[in-house]
């Protein structure tokens, strides 16, 4: 599970990297890397569902994302 969290995480952070470069400068990373077509409309559905993974996580574990030991809620023991 935390290896589906660090990629979800993963994906997350690239996809909020385009749109900071879409809000500053108007330039569309997925949309020059893939076009404007089908890939770039999955690339963006995959962002999309590593959100919301990442949302029923946090609402599921709330500290513990990270943490390998469910029960020490992301302190080192």
């Amino acid at each position: 599970m935390i290896i589906a969290n660090i990629v979800a995480l993963s994906i997350m952070l690239v996809g909020c990297f385009n749109w900071l470069l879409v809000g500053v400068f108007s330039w569309n990373l997925v949309t020059w890397i893939c076009g404007a077509g089908v890939i770039a409309r999955i690339i963006y559905a995959i962002v999309g569902l590593a959100a919301i993974w990442m949302l029923i996580q946090l609402i599921i574990r709330r500290s513990r994302l990270f943490s390998k030991d469910p029960t020490s809620g992301g302190k080192n023991n």
